[in-house]
C-alpha cells in the first residue's frame, strides 16, 4: 500500500555549497514496479527517476537520494505523488547551447520536465518541476495524504480497461455498511490491529478520512486521508471494510479489531490503491511543518521511546 515510511531520513541541506531543491509531482502505474523505495536487482519508482535524474540536464548533478512524500508498495499506484531532489547549481563551464537557463543557474523547469518524460519509461510521468519555497520536505512538510481504494462488486469481475487499479469483489458489497462502521474508525487510535508493526515503531495515527461511495452501478471508491500512515494500515482497513459490506462481518468487527490492536490477517491487494494527492501548509509554514513532523517521525525510529 501507499504510505510513509517509518524511519527518519534527514534531507540534504538547502542552500549550502551551490544546491538548489526542486519539487516534482509525479504520476505512476506501479504494476510493474516492486514499489517505491530502490533495491538491489529491482525496478522501483524511485530508481527509475534517479536514474533520469542524472542524465539530465546535462552537467548538472543530484545531490543525494530523492525524498518522497509517501512510500509505495509493489503494485501501488500515484496520481499525485511529490518527491524533492536537491541539485548542483549549472556552472557557465557546463551549460549546453541548446539548454536555456535561468539566471540562478537552473535549466528551464518546463524544458527539464519535457526532457525528463524523455527519458522515463511510460509508465512513469513528472507533471510538474518547479522551485521548492524554502523550508520545504516533500515527506516531513506533508499535512495530509489522501489515497482512494476502487473496487468492482460486478457479477463479472473487473472491466478489462480497470484491471490494473480495480479490485474485482465477487460478493455484492453494502456502501452503507462499510460507512457505518467505518465511522467509528476516526479519529485518533492506536492502529496496531490493521498495522505490519516495527519494532519501536507507534502505530498511533489520526485517521482524518474513511468513506465508501458507489460512483457506478458497480464501482465503489474508498476516499482516506490521514497526515501518514503505518505500514499497511489502508489495505488492513480496506480488507476488514470489504468483509463487512459483504456480509461476512458486522458494523462492529472493525471497532472491536482496533480495540483489541491484535492484528487482522484480511489485507486488500495492493493494485486497487492509489495515492491521490499531498496537501502542504502555506509557504510560511512548511519549515515548522517538517521541524514538528521530523519529531514524530524521529520517535517512530527502533529503539527510540514510543509516542504517547
Amino acid at each position: 500500500m501507499t504510505e510513509t515510511s517509518s524511519r527518519s531520513e534527514p534531507a540534504v541541506p538547502t542552500g549550502e555549497g551551490g544546491l538548489a531543491r526542486l519539487r516534482i509531482d509525479l504520476s505512476y502505474d506501479g504494476t510493474d514496479f516492486s514499489g517505491w523505495a530502490r533495491q538491489p536487482e529491482r525496478r522501483t519508482v524511485q530508481g527509475v527517476l534517479e536514474e533520469a535524474l542524472r542524465k539530465q540536464p546535462p552537467g548538472a548533478s543530484l545531490a543525494g537520494s530523492i525524498v518522497v512524500a509517501g512510500r509505495t508498495d509493489a503494485g501501488v499506484h500515484a496520481l499525485g505523488q511529490v518527491v524533492h531532489a536537491d541539485v548542483v547549481r549549472l556552472a557557465g563551464e557546463t551549460r549546453s547551447r541548446n539548454m536555456p537557463v535561468s539566471p540562478d543557474g537552473l535549466p528551464d523547469l518546463d524544458w527539464a520536465r519535457h526532457r525528463l518524460n524523455r527519458l522515463l519509461p511510460a509508465d512513469v510521468r513528472v507533471l510538474r518541476i518547479s522551485r521548492a519555497p524554502a523550508g520545504f520536505d516533500a515527506r516531513f512538510s506533508a499535512a495530509k495524504r489522501h489515497y482512494r481504494y476502487k473496487v468492482s462488486d460486478a457479477p463479472w469481475g473487473v472491466s478489462p480497461l480497470q484491471r490494473r487499479d480495480t479490485l474485482a469483489w465477487a460478493r455484492p458489497l453494502s456502501v452503507d455498511a462499510m460507512n457505518e462502521a467505518a465511522s467509528a474508525l476516526l479519529g485518533l487510535h492506536d492502529f496496531a490491529a490493521f498495522c505490519k508493526q516495527r519494532e519501536g515503531a507507534t502505530t498511533i495515527r489520526e485517521l482524518l478520512e474513511l468513506r465508501w461511495e458507489r460512483v457506478d452501478e458497480y464501482e465503489l471508491h474508498l476516499s482516506v486521508a490521514a497526515d501518514a500512515f503505518c505500514h499497511s494500515m489502508v489495505r488492513s482497513l480496506v480488507g476488514a471494510l470489504l468483509w463487512v459490506g459483504d456480509g461476512r462481518r458486522s458494523t462492529s468487527w472493525p471497532a472491536e479489531l482496533l480495540k483489541s490492536r491484535e492484528r487482522s490477517s484480511v489485507v486488500a491487494p495492493a493494485h486497487g490503491l492509489t495515492l491521490v494527492k499531498v496537501d502542504y501548509p502555506p509557504d510560511d509554514e512548511l519549515a515548522a511543518r517538517a521541524e514538528k513532523t521530523r519529531h514524530l517521525r524521529d520517535l517512530d525510529v527502533p529503539g527510540s521511546p514510543r509516542r504517547n
